[in-house]
């Protein structure tokens, strides 16, 4: 039975296409409401941003579609939905299949750009399936939003959810069956988690661990930019401590040193944990399950996702020895069906035993031939060479305002298209500044940064993909950018090797998923033609597949990268050299990412002793 009614739906359907013509109207000059600058009309940038999220949120709610019925007790501490089908804007993503997520287990939602992973957690976040009220849910899925409240305070303004448990708790001490019993120990567990005596050293014992020292743990919401207040919203949630916690790419906004904490905090996570993410590294040290959403069905596998890797060949083999041996029995009996069918009676009689015994296999179902997953090409035209020195960095210092700190004092450094250089570091130590500077979208206070004239730099950061034009397909907004491509079809190739194809390149962009949109972005930098890569946080809302095929163009591109981010795979795939940004300076680092993982982890769990 459908989880929502019909009735509800078609009403608010109503609401929201009345809705939907006065926002189209509104946003019909800009771009989305957004100007290229990175800033809005009033400097609300933040703000635009949070509303268009919104928008797109209420919309996406509108046009998706859960059917499910509860497979379990009502007072279970488990999750089980049977005949479980979900669709999105009347395209399939789930049909007849069953999702069971069991407490105490870390799942690693995983699948292919658009296979519908967000959608998923949307549909169980709001309830769009049946799962009984007394499990709590926290599904991230955007930042904090700015006010005058602290940091700090935002993370202990839990009084509500307090509330919530109390009143729950004395529900359950009416019933004596066992499920009851087992969710109000873990209510009364939960309450003493939260309370007042541990409650502060608790939320800055999690601030801190995701990048807030003292003084930015006392500072307004509202004065921290979106991705700290995504870590605002992910403190709280790691606070709350929910019986549900569902994580769409939470290490997006972080990095190293806090993914690193993040995956040390997580995976001790006892209740019931579902992320998705593009890390197989930080999948490897969290989860105790994988999810595999492929062809419309949920495929559960134990362990993390190395073992998942291994398992699925090991399936994937088996499979299709399976497929070629009926094949080839198949192709025998009907040989001999057609050649002894009209024989002698002896033959005649065997043969229509073949036939029994064929019409029985095909009635007891064949198995499906293998089907290769699509293997992603990306591609960076060739740039030409220019001469060195490409990029010269002479004496330079930097700092956002006069009486600030400064970010950099007297660096010192050249880069060529050689070069393969991954920027890692804490957050504050100006890695992202630092591809700002070179840039020349910052400028530095002292000292110059000299560049070949001849050089072109393709710059990626994370928000591109929201100043897409979300009412022009893929297709119409490339042609805009790129007139001198004058035929549509040259361009649906072009696309095309960004794994676009058919209809994604015509629908409207909103229709596409996050990671679907940075690949329109990737295609709309790489047909730039520069010669050096500059590359902020690439993998944001890619998949595992995409960031191979990404990593495989970096590797081809005959033209130079810096880099940063803090998929510790994508590094080790393509830098050839990892500077660390820190103290004011870069150094180089003399050993792997790895090594440097592993640094990270000793001082982190050094630093940040649980509180008592």
């Amino acid at each position: 039975m459908p989880s929502d009614s019909k009735k509800k739906r078609e009403a608010k359907k109503k609401e929201q296409a009345k809705a939907r013509e006065g926002t189209k109207k509104a946003d019909a000059p800009q771009t989305n409401g957004v100007t290229n600058s990175g800033k809005g009309d009033d400097g609300n940038y933040e703000e635009e941003i949070i509303k268009k999220i919104e928008r797109d949120m209420d919309l996406n709610a509108e046009y998706r579609s859960c059917t499910g019925v509860l497979g379990v007790h009502p007072r279970s501490r488990d999750i089980k939905i049977d005949n479980f089908s979900l669709t999105f804007h009347g395209c399939e993503i789930l049909t007849d299949t069953k999702l069971e997520l069991n407490c105490g287990r870390r799942y690693g939602l995983i699948g292919l750009n658009g296979s519908g992973k967000s959608t998923l957690l949307a549909a169980i976040g709001k309830r769009e399936i049946p799962i009984p009220e007394q499990i709590d849910i926290y599904h991230l899925t955007r930042e904090i939003p700015p006010s005058n409240k602290s940091a700090l305070e935002a993370v202990l303004d839990v009084d509500q959810e307090r509330a919530r448990l109390e009143k729950l708790a004395e529900e359950l001490i009416q019933n004596d069956d066992e499920e009851s019993q087992d969710q109000l120990m873990d209510i009364y567990e939960r309450l003493d988690e939260i309370g007042a005596d541990k409650a502060q050293a608790k939320a800055a014992y999690i601030l801190h661990g995701l990048g807030f020292d003292k003084e930015m743990q006392a500072k307004a919401c509202k004065d921290f930019s979106g991705g700290w207040r995504m870590r605002i919203a992910l403190a709280r949630a790691l606070y709350v401590k929910p019986h549900l916690l569902l994580l769409d790419e939470p290490t997006n906004h972080l990095d190293l040193d806090a993914c690193v904490w993040l995956e040390e905090e997580l995976k001790t996570y006892k209740r019931i944990l579902v992320m998705v993410s593009h890390s197989q590294d930080f999948m490897n040290g969290v989860c105790t399950n994988i999810i595999h959403l492929y062809s419309l069905k949920l495929h559960y596998y134990g362990g993390n996702y190395d073992a998942f890797v291994k398992t699925r060949l090991e399936l994937l083999e088996n499979q299709m020895k399976r497929y070629n041996w009926e094949q080839s029995q198949i192709a025998h009996m009907k040989e001999y069906i057609a050649r002894f069918g009209h024989g002698s009676a002896k033959l005649a009689r065997q043969a229509q035993s073949k036939e029994k015994t064929l019409a029985k296999m095909v009635a007891g179902g064949l198995t499906e031939k293998v089907v290769s997953d699509k293997t992603l090409t990306f591609y960076f035209p060739s740039c030409g060479g220019i001469p060195p020195p490409v990029i010269m960095v002479q004496n330079v210092s930097f700092r956002y305002k006069e009486d600030g700190p400064w970010i950099y004092k007297n660096l010192e450094f050249g880069v060529d298209l050689d070069s393969r250089i991954a920027l890692v570091g804490p957050n504050g130590a100006g890695k992202s500044t630092l591809l700002k500077l070179i840039y020349g979208e910052l400028v530095p206070n002292d000292g110059l940064i000299r560049k070949n004239s001849h050089l072109r730099l393709g710059r990626y950061h994370q928000h591109l993909h929201e100043l897409l034009d979300l009412d022009l397909s893929a297709l119409d907004y490339m042609l805009k950018a790129f007139p001198e491509v004058k035929e549509r079809e040259e361009m649906r190739k072009i696309i095309g090797r960004y794994g676009l194809t058919g209809r994604q390149q015509i629908c409207p962009i909103r229709q596409l998923s996050d990671g679907q949109r940075c690949r329109v972005v990737f295609a709309w930098l790489a047909w730039q033609v520069p010669h050096m890569l500059l590359l902020d946080e690439p993998t944001n809302h890619l998949d595992i597949e995409t960031i191979d095929a990404l990593a495989d163009a970096i590797n081809d591109f005959d033209g130079g990268l810096m880099l940063v981010s803090h998929d510790f795979r994508l590094i080790s795939q393509v830098a050839k050299e990892i500077w660390i940004c820190e103290n004011q300076t870069v150094t180089k680092w003399t050993k792997g990412i790895l090594a440097y993982k592993e640094h990270l982890k000793k001082r982190i769990m050094k630093e940040n002793a649980r509180p008592e």
